[in-house]
Protein backbone atom coordinates (compact mmCIF):
# COMPACT_ATOMS: atom_id res chain seq x y z
CA UNK A 1 0.00 0.00 0.00
CA UNK A 2 1.22 3.52 -0.79
CA UNK A 3 0.85 6.17 1.92
CA UNK A 4 1.57 9.89 2.07
CA UNK A 5 4.36 10.42 4.61
CA UNK A 6 4.84 12.92 7.44
CA UNK A 7 8.14 11.92 9.13
CA UNK A 8 8.56 12.97 12.77
CA UNK A 9 10.97 12.21 15.62
CA UNK A 10 8.06 10.75 17.57
CA UNK A 11 6.53 7.33 18.17
CA UNK A 12 2.75 6.80 18.16
CA UNK A 13 0.87 3.61 19.03
CA UNK A 14 -2.43 2.27 17.66
CA UNK A 15 -5.40 3.73 19.51
CA UNK A 16 -3.59 6.93 20.43
CA UNK A 17 -5.08 10.35 19.64
CA UNK A 18 -2.45 12.74 18.33
CA UNK A 19 -2.63 16.56 18.24
CA UNK A 20 -0.49 18.17 15.53
CA UNK A 21 0.21 21.78 14.58
CA UNK A 22 0.55 21.99 10.78
CA UNK A 23 2.61 24.88 9.44
CA UNK A 24 4.66 23.65 6.43
CA UNK A 25 3.07 24.07 3.00
CA UNK A 26 3.53 20.41 2.08
CA UNK A 27 1.68 19.24 5.18
CA UNK A 28 -1.06 21.84 4.76
CA UNK A 29 -1.58 20.23 1.36
CA UNK A 30 -1.51 16.75 2.93
CA UNK A 31 -4.21 17.62 5.47
CA UNK A 32 -6.39 19.16 2.79
CA UNK A 33 -6.01 15.97 0.71
CA UNK A 34 -6.94 13.84 3.73
CA UNK A 35 -10.03 15.99 4.26
CA UNK A 36 -11.09 15.97 0.59
CA UNK A 37 -10.32 12.34 -0.26
CA UNK A 38 -10.67 10.60 3.16
CA UNK A 39 -7.17 9.14 2.83
CA UNK A 40 -4.85 8.18 5.67
CA UNK A 41 -1.18 9.09 5.97
CA UNK A 42 1.86 7.66 7.68
CA UNK A 43 4.11 9.09 10.38
CA UNK A 44 7.37 7.16 9.99
CA UNK A 45 9.70 7.58 12.95
CA UNK A 46 12.79 9.55 11.97
CA UNK A 47 15.48 7.94 14.12
CA UNK A 48 19.17 7.22 13.55
CA UNK A 49 18.87 8.92 10.13
CA UNK A 50 16.33 6.34 8.93
CA UNK A 51 12.57 6.00 8.47
CA UNK A 52 12.02 2.25 8.70
CA UNK A 53 8.84 1.92 10.82
CA UNK A 54 5.90 4.15 11.61
CA UNK A 55 2.18 4.46 12.27
CA UNK A 56 -0.75 5.07 9.96
CA UNK A 57 -2.83 8.14 10.89
CA UNK A 58 -6.46 9.04 10.23
CA UNK A 59 -7.53 12.69 10.34
CA UNK A 60 -10.25 13.11 12.97
CA UNK A 61 -10.83 16.85 12.89
CA UNK A 62 -9.31 20.21 12.07
CA UNK A 63 -9.62 22.01 15.38
CA UNK A 64 -8.50 25.44 14.24
CA UNK A 65 -7.31 27.10 11.04
CA UNK A 66 -5.16 30.23 11.30
CA UNK A 67 -5.25 33.19 8.86
CA UNK A 68 -1.91 32.08 7.33
CA UNK A 69 -3.27 28.60 6.64
CA UNK A 70 -1.61 26.87 9.59
CA UNK A 71 -3.81 24.32 11.35
CA UNK A 72 -4.28 22.51 14.63
CA UNK A 73 -5.52 18.99 13.86
CA UNK A 74 -6.36 15.82 15.77
CA UNK A 75 -5.57 12.40 14.30
CA UNK A 76 -6.04 8.83 15.51
CA UNK A 77 -3.25 6.28 15.25
CA UNK A 78 -4.30 3.20 13.28
CA UNK A 79 -1.80 0.50 12.26
CA UNK A 80 1.97 0.09 12.52
CA UNK A 81 3.84 -0.30 9.25
CA UNK A 82 7.27 -1.09 7.86
CA UNK A 83 8.54 1.27 5.17
CA UNK A 84 9.42 -0.53 1.95
CA UNK A 85 10.10 2.51 -0.28
CA UNK A 86 10.32 6.24 0.41
CA UNK A 87 10.07 9.15 -2.05
CA UNK A 88 10.72 12.73 -1.00
CA UNK A 89 7.73 13.84 -3.08
CA UNK A 90 4.72 11.89 -4.27
CA UNK A 91 3.87 12.49 -7.91
CA UNK A 92 2.17 15.87 -8.27
CA UNK A 93 2.24 16.56 -4.54
CA UNK A 94 4.54 18.53 -2.19
CA UNK A 95 4.68 15.86 0.52
CA UNK A 96 6.61 12.60 0.70
CA UNK A 97 5.18 9.14 0.19
CA UNK A 98 6.12 5.50 0.14
CA UNK A 99 5.01 1.90 -0.05
CA UNK A 100 4.42 0.20 3.30
CA UNK A 101 3.48 -3.19 4.69
CA UNK A 102 1.44 -3.37 7.88
CA UNK A 103 2.48 -5.40 10.93
CA UNK A 104 0.02 -7.89 12.39
CA UNK A 105 -0.17 -7.22 16.12
CA UNK A 106 -0.91 -10.31 18.23
CA UNK A 107 -2.86 -9.55 21.41
CA UNK A 108 -1.56 -12.47 23.46
CA UNK A 109 -0.86 -10.67 26.74
CA UNK A 110 -2.09 -12.20 29.99
CA UNK A 111 -4.22 -10.29 32.47
CA UNK A 112 -1.61 -11.06 35.12
CA UNK A 113 0.99 -9.26 32.98
CA UNK A 114 -1.25 -6.22 32.61
CA UNK A 115 -1.98 -6.18 36.35
CA UNK A 116 1.74 -6.36 37.14
CA UNK A 117 2.47 -3.43 34.81
CA UNK A 118 -0.28 -1.40 36.50
CA UNK A 119 1.10 -2.11 39.97
CA UNK A 120 4.66 -1.16 39.02
CA UNK A 121 3.39 2.00 37.34
CA UNK A 122 1.50 2.92 40.51
CA UNK A 123 4.69 2.29 42.49
CA UNK A 124 6.69 4.49 40.10
CA UNK A 125 4.20 7.35 40.40
CA UNK A 126 4.08 6.95 44.16
CA UNK A 127 7.87 7.31 44.39
CA UNK A 128 7.59 10.52 42.35
CA UNK A 129 4.60 11.79 44.38
CA UNK A 130 2.48 12.06 41.22
CA UNK A 131 -1.21 11.02 41.21
CA UNK A 132 -1.78 7.92 39.09
CA UNK A 133 -5.53 8.19 38.46
CA UNK A 134 -5.24 10.86 35.78
CA UNK A 135 -3.48 8.49 33.35
CA UNK A 136 -5.19 5.21 34.20
CA UNK A 137 -8.94 4.82 33.79
CA UNK A 138 -10.54 1.62 32.60
CA UNK A 139 -8.64 -1.04 30.68
CA UNK A 140 -4.87 -0.76 30.39
CA UNK A 141 -3.84 0.28 26.87
CA UNK A 142 -0.44 1.25 25.52
CA UNK A 143 -1.68 4.59 24.26
CA UNK A 144 -2.66 5.61 27.82
CA UNK A 145 0.54 4.43 29.43
CA UNK A 146 3.46 4.31 27.05
CA UNK A 147 4.47 7.99 26.97
CA UNK A 148 4.10 8.40 30.75
CA UNK A 149 6.64 5.96 32.20
CA UNK A 150 9.93 7.58 31.25
CA UNK A 151 10.81 5.62 28.10
CA UNK A 152 13.33 7.13 25.70
CA UNK A 153 12.57 7.58 21.99
CA UNK A 154 14.70 4.52 21.20
CA UNK A 155 12.84 2.43 23.78
CA UNK A 156 9.44 3.50 22.43
CA UNK A 157 10.62 2.72 18.90
CA UNK A 158 11.80 -0.73 20.02
CA UNK A 159 8.32 -1.36 21.48
CA UNK A 160 6.62 -0.18 18.29
CA UNK A 161 8.30 -2.95 16.31
CA UNK A 162 7.22 -5.73 18.70
CA UNK A 163 4.23 -7.61 17.32
CA UNK A 164 3.39 -9.66 20.44
CA UNK A 165 1.55 -7.89 23.26
CA UNK A 166 3.09 -10.32 25.75
CA UNK A 167 6.59 -9.28 24.66
CA UNK A 168 5.69 -5.60 24.96
CA UNK A 169 4.34 -6.11 28.48
CA UNK A 170 7.49 -7.97 29.56
CA UNK A 171 9.62 -5.13 28.18
CA UNK A 172 7.55 -2.45 29.94
CA UNK A 173 7.58 -4.36 33.24
CA UNK A 174 11.38 -4.74 33.11
CA UNK A 175 11.73 -1.00 32.47
CA UNK A 176 9.42 -0.17 35.37
CA UNK A 177 11.30 -2.48 37.77
CA UNK A 178 14.64 -0.91 36.86
CA UNK A 179 13.26 2.64 37.08
CA UNK A 180 11.58 2.13 40.46
CA UNK A 181 14.81 0.68 41.89
CA UNK A 182 16.75 3.75 40.74
CA UNK A 183 14.14 6.06 42.26
CA UNK A 184 14.22 4.15 45.55
CA UNK A 185 17.98 4.67 45.69
CA UNK A 186 17.62 8.37 44.84
CA UNK A 187 14.97 8.84 47.53
CA UNK A 188 17.18 7.02 50.06
CA UNK A 189 20.08 9.29 49.11
CA UNK A 190 17.87 12.35 49.63
CA UNK A 191 16.90 11.06 53.09
CA UNK A 192 20.56 10.52 54.00
CA UNK A 193 21.53 13.99 52.78
CA UNK A 194 18.67 15.58 54.73
CA UNK A 195 19.86 13.79 57.91
CA UNK A 196 23.31 15.43 57.75
CA UNK A 197 23.68 17.94 60.57
CA UNK A 198 20.71 16.56 62.50
CA UNK A 199 20.77 14.59 65.74
CA UNK A 200 20.44 10.91 64.96
CA UNK A 201 18.82 8.11 66.89
CA UNK A 202 21.11 5.06 66.89
CA UNK A 203 19.89 1.59 67.79
CA UNK A 204 21.65 0.31 70.93
CA UNK A 205 24.02 -2.59 70.26
CA UNK A 206 24.59 -5.57 72.53
CA UNK A 207 28.36 -6.00 72.80
CA UNK A 208 28.26 -9.40 74.52
CA UNK A 209 28.51 -11.31 71.27
CA UNK A 210 31.26 -9.17 69.73
CA UNK A 211 34.58 -10.92 69.02
CA UNK A 212 37.96 -9.65 67.84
Amino acid sequence: MKLPMFPLQSVFFPGERVALHIFEERYKQLIQDCLAEAITFGIPVYIDNTVAYGTEMKLVEIVHTYPNGEMDVVCSAQRVFKVMTFDNEMEGRLYAGGIVTFLDYIEDGLQSQRDSVIEYTKMLYGLMNIPFDHIYKGALTLDKLIHKIGLTLHQEYHLLKMVHESERLIYIRSHLIATTEVLKQVNHMKDVIEMNGHFKNFDPLDFKDFKI
